[in-house]
């Protein structure tokens, strides 16, 4: 298994549109482990067109329980089972993550047990390894170590950043985040970090078109991170390469890639990706210098 980072989803927000891309979701395959970090919709489409037999899904970790991150938990497992899974999941995620496990047992409670008595399967209840979990380590063996901090994205108050080391690889991730300059310590020398963006522009055009614009205008200054910022956030950390996700807005024609790096470049002058959907980064050939904080 080759090391790579795969952007399945990578729209800020629930809402999906005609041509536009899906929520947030990554795969992340380093250290002999396949990891998705959050299940927004379309996850689980997203991962069998990057190539990954569902069947071999292996650990889920969740960065924080808003929709656009859970919405597709449950229904990627349940279809990896019927598609063959018959190796455990490990799941990591905040406080609440075992009662949304539960709760999606329980709505599928009759398709699991008729599945299981009529076509063999293996019991999935007993399949899934919840561990909820908080700023710290989640794992740490022989070729992976796992590390959460705490960002802020406020009213939710359990949403992590997390650091992912293996292979003489380290890719780190926002999560959803205000500008927060201690993650510029917790990624300091990563190969890759992926962090949300904002356009501010373009969430103007957003909020003008809402009915609840002014509310949701405060939300997404209070809990997301404009561009700008997270160039400064890159240069602070010393990464090797800035690659944006979670983009606000993301599917407003108007604002283009070149608009986002537009809006980078005055903070930030290494490589740089604007996240698409289905876009991959292999990490065995990312050598990226990194550049001094």
């Amino acid at each position: 298994m080759s090391n790579r980072l795969v952007l399945l989803g990578t729209k800020g927000g629930p809402a999906i549109r005609p041509g536009g891309p899906s929520p947030t979701s990554t795969l992340l395959e380093l250290g002999g482990r396949r990891i998705v970090i959050d299940c927004g919709l379309g996850v689980t489409r997203a991962l069998v067109e990057a190539g990954m037999a569902l069947p071999m899904l292996d650990m889920i970790i969740i960065t924080h329980l808003h929709s656009d991150h859970v919405l597709e938990f449950g229904p990627l497992i349940h279809t990896a089972w019927t598609s063959g899974l018959k190796q455990p999941v490990t799941v990591f995620g905040p406080v609440g993550t075992r009662s949304l496990w539960d709760g999606f047992l329980a709505s599928l409670a009759y398709d699991i047990d008729i599945r299981i008595s009529d076509e063999g399967r293996p019991d999935i209840r007993q399949m899934v390894e919840i561990s909820e979990f908080g700023e710290g380590v989640l794992l740490d063996d022989a070729t992976l170590r796992i590390e959460a901090l705490r960002v802020e994205h406020p009213p939710v108050t359990e949403c992590y950043a997390l650091k992912f080391t293996g292979d003489g690889q380290v890719v780190a991730m926002s999560a959803d985040t205000a500008f927060f300059p201690p993650l510029a310590d917790f990624a300091r020398g990563a190969d890759i970090l992926l962090h949300e963006a904002m356009h501010p522009a373009g969430v103007d055009r957003l909020v003008a078109r809402t009915g609840n614009g002014a509310r949701l205008k405060r939300h997404l200054i209070d809990s997301h991170t404009m561009a700008a910022d997270v160039g400064r956030i890159a240069m602070m950390a010393g990464v090797g390469h800035l690659v944006l996700n979670h983009l606000v807005p993301a599917d407003d024609t108007e604002i283009t890639a070149a608009h986002w790096t537009e809006e980078v470049r005055t903070t930030w002058s290494g490589p740089l990706t604007v996240g698409s959907d289905g876009h991959e980064i292999s990490l065995a050939s990312a050598a990226h210098r990194r550049i001094a904080p």
